[in-house]
């Protein structure tokens, strides 16, 4: 950005300090738009960055823009805030170990109606709107969809009008950036707070102290009533950090309230000057471990002692500032379940059941039976998973050691509890070890999701077959214990981001088009099906989606210095690495490709570019090492002369927000291929089809719903069922059949034996072959055959562009259930019973 294209206005910034754009600056006329925006750019300039033009950097004018918005959404909040409290509304407190947000500046000025207005400003002062955008660091909160399907709700909260607060951890260093050297992933710490973050506002004046360890004492009161006092070793500072939220066309802006740990004594001056420089910082030190880094590696004990510290810290922290809200406005704790919605997102807050039961009985004086009602009331848990790794079970003598009073009250919630079941299945000795919140065993654990169960009024699914399995399967003693409790909330997507700011040129199309309530009503899509036949829609759409692809040509070449043909099928599976999701498979195929180029480089073949991205847990050995294996068979085919041109395989590092919003709608075909009964949702899949992809998948998670609303006729359909897999596994699953009797799928598995794509170190993917031979636990053996051929029909209808584009306009047209405006709306009117509360201009 070169600084003498620059032309602020004249009027430089005021002596005085008017740092926000006007409150009713979207009601302004386009020119007085422009020239408050500007003189607000200048005044944060000033003011903010203690910059002129003539000093200022791109990262500067980026702050200062920045900061005009966020001030914006801060005179919201304020009156957001006010409304709230004077009509006491119900609210939803939403709390998640993951939020990833994404970057925030291009989301709050679509969100308030003034992005083509702030690129018209900033192109009249020499400024790139989005060469600004591309300045901000993006806070890696979260490791995947857990973590983006929280931001999406707090998006469609904010946009319904539902008071709400999103709780989590402020990462110092989130997720890690992941680096490709010679094909492996390598992990560096991301850095995203290094130039500060000028969205959120610290407030030290909501300070709470959280302890941990120690020992419980018995005492009497001056009632002489017994009590118990935890005596802890250690006690942490949580600061919050508030983000405003804002939501579509509308005044109100919610909070995402982020904690930070601090030690109580930050410094000890008598180390100091006795020479301890490293015991003069210790407490610091261990005490801001605790936010330091997201999920940290639990393969150590100590690995494991922090997760748990994090997640005791976060919930901790919540729970005593919701109880602050809630007596700021109310006279008692008596009816917090008529004013508070609190929802469990997954098994991570899970002890937040156990932690309101120790605030209202040791700290408030309720009686227990009275504390209970009010926590089941207040409670909602959301089930994410079907695999057992992440049904959270803690260590007990590690409970015990962090937590010595959570543990006691486990400990009496699951006597009570399960004297209830006694009653109901008196000779069932089995049914109370599966539901005891305590694991028996070499080591006793206790049971997360057990807890969040008993301690919850309600257990929802995130998909039609997911919620089905928890009933038949990973839940269903407590389904049969109380069934009125199960319900399900399929995933949803926020179209804000996932299609208006990811993809401008068809989103323009479609408001051109149908109109632009879509934006808040995705069913509106359905509109676009009486367009199909118009030749000029059709070719309008096929040229945006070429432009999207040339774009992320472009981009690829420029990271990775790789040349793709744009004009070849955009074949993309980008998310979480990890074995159930089948990557490998993937793979596999492409090899397939590979072989059959080889063995006849005169065939006709169907141009395809397959894409990778995702990130691989630090100590998950399979997975990275499927990641070097996509690079390695990408080093091989990428320069093989006889495939030039019609096989590429690219990996793009670092997936994340910003890279996922250019893949999305530059993508051909969407690889949904996960093992039948084990992903619980997704939500990479409904933003492929919004943006006009095609999925190939299995009927997994919300994979089923997705083929029911497109229609099974647009979706490449494949592999075994969820009954199918567990059948095949009941009867003993024998992968060598599949090797023994299938030639090309031999062929595949034996070139990567040979050492082909790792001739340093021929058997480096042994243990990759070794996995599918020996036991194949995600039947990639299994389902092979059915993925090549469901492929090559996948390639006979691409060469049919017509008919393509026609399967992806109805793919866009009838994804309008996977809104997460219908499914925050199906929680509020179902589980939280909360009302909107629209807040006047």
């Amino acid at each position: 950005m070169a600084k003498q294209s620059i032309r602020l206005p004249e009027s430089s910034a005021t002596t005085e300090v008017p740092l926000s754009l006007d409150r009713a600056v979207a009601a302004l006329d386009t020119e007085a738009q422009v020239s408050q925006i500007q003189h607000a750019l200048v005044n944060n300039l000033y003011w903010v960055q203690g910059k002129d033009e003539q000093f200022a950097n791109a990262h500067d004018y980026y702050m200062a823009l920045a900061h005009s918005v966020r001030n914006q959404l801060l005179q919201k909040r304020i009156r957001t805030a006010k409304t709230y409290s004077q009509v006491k509304a119900k609210t939803v407190y939403y709390m998640s170990a993951e939020f990833l947000m994404g970057r925030q500046l291009g989301n709050g000025l679509i969100n308030l109606g003034l992005y083509d207005t702030m690129r018209h400003a900033l192109s009249d002062c020499g400024l790139d709107l989005d060469e600004l955008l591309e300045r901000e660091a993006e806070p890696g909160l979260g490791n995947g969809g857990l973590g983006r399907l929280a931001a999406c709700f707090m998006d469609s909260l904010t946009t319904l009008n539902l008071p709400a607060i999103g709780y989590g951890i402020r990462y110092e260093f989130g997720i890690f950036t992941q680096l490709i050297r010679q094909g492996h992933q390598v992990e560096a710490p991301d850095k995203w707070l290094s130039y500060g973050n000028p969205w959120e506002i610290a407030r030290p004046d909501y300070r709470v102290e959280i302890k941990f360890g120690g020992h419980t004492e018995v005492y009497k009161d001056g009632d002489d009533d017994y009590q118990v006092r935890w005596v802890p070793s250690q006690t942490v500072i949580g600061i919050p950090h508030d983000v405003p939220v804002p939501g579509y066309g509308t005044e109100n802006v919610n909070l995402l309230r982020l904690w930070k740990a601090e030690a109580g004594e930050a410094f000890d001056l008598d180390a100091f000057n006795a020479g301890d420089y490293f015991g003069a910082v210790a407490n610091k030190m261990i005490s801001e471990n605790i936010t330091k880094v997201l999920y940290p590696n639990d393969e150590t004990r100590q690995g494991k002692e922090l997760r748990l510290q994090q997640q005791y810290f976060f919930v901790a922290c919540s729970l005593q500032d919701i109880i602050r809200l809630h007596l700021r406005d109310h006279a008692s704790l008596n009816d917090l379940a008529e004013f508070a919605a609190i929802q469990l997102n997954d098994t991570h807050p899970a002890i937040g059941v156990a932690e309101l039961m120790r605030l209202l009985i040791d700290e408030y004086h309720f009686e227990w039976e009275a504390a209970w009602v009010i926590t089941q009331r207040t409670f909602g848990y959301t089930n994410h998973t079907l695999m057992p790794e992440a049904l959270e079970k803690w260590s007990v003598d590690l409970f015990g050691k962090l937590l010595p009073r959570h543990l006691e009250i486990i400990y009496e919630i699951n006597h009570r509890f399960l004297d209830q079941v006694k009653l109901r299945y008196p000779n069932d000795p089995d049914r109370l070890e599966r539901l005891s919140l305590i694991e028996e065993g070499s080591e006793r654990r206790v049971r997360m999701a057990n807890l969040a169960c008993v301690g919850s009024h309600a257990i929802n699914g995130v998909a039609a077959l997911h919620t089905e399995l928890l009933k038949q399967e990973v839940l269903q003693d407590f389904y049969a214990l109380w069934p009125d409790k199960f319900s399900n909330k399929t995933n949803g997507i926020t179209p804000r981001r996932w299609l208006l700011q990811c993809n401008p040129r068809l989103a323009q199309l479609i408001s051109e088009t149908i109109g632009d309530s879509w934006i808040t009503n995705l069913d509106h899509l359905r509109q676009l099906e009486a367009h199909i036949d118009n030749d000029g829609f059709r070719h309008a759409w096929q040229a945006i989606k070429q432009e999207n692809k040339w774009n992320l040509a472009r981009y690829i070449q420029d990271i990775l210095g790789v040349e793709i043909n744009p004009e070849s099928m955009f074949d993309v599976q980008i998310k979480r690495i990890h074995e159930y999701k089948r990557q490998l498979m993937s793979v596999l195929h492409v090899v397939t490709l590979y072989n059959r180029m080889l063995q006849n480089p005169g065939d006709h073949v169907v141009p395809r570019t397959v894409i990778f991205g995702g990130k691989a847990a630090p100590g998950y050995a399979m997975a990275k090492l499927v990641v070097k294996l996509i690079n390695a068979v990408a080093d091989v085919v990428n320069n093989d002369p006889i495939v030039a041109g019609r096989l590429k395989v690219v990996f793009l590092p670092n997936y994340n927000v910003s890279s996922a919003q250019r893949i999305f709608p530059a993508s051909d075909l969407s690889e949904q291929i996960s093992t039948a009964g084990m992903e619980a949702s997704g939500t990479g899949n409904m933003k492929f089809a919004l943006n006009g992809a095609l999925t190939i998948g299995t009927l997994d998670g919300a994979n089923v719903e997705i083929r029911e609303e497109v229609g099974a006729d647009n979706f490449f359909l494949f592999g075994l069922t969820a009954e199918q897999v567990a059948a095949c596994k009941a009867v003993g699953h024998n992968p060598w059949f599949y090797y023994d009797t299938n030639p090309e799928l031999k062929r595949v598995l034996d070139v990567i034996a040979s050492g082909l794509f790792s001739p340093e170190n021929p058997d480096l993917f042994l243990p990759i072959l070794d996995s599918l031979l020996v036991d194949d636990p995600y039947m990639v053996m299994a389902d092979y055959a059915a993925y090549v051929q469901c492929q090559e029909h996948v390639s006979r209808t691409y060469e049919d562009r017509d008919r393509w584009v026609r399967m992806a306009i109805l793919n866009t047209a009838r994804i309008g259930k996977f809104s997460a405006d219908r499914t925050i709306a199906d929680y509020a009117r179902e589980i939280w019973k909360v009302k909107a509360v629209p807040v006047g201009e």
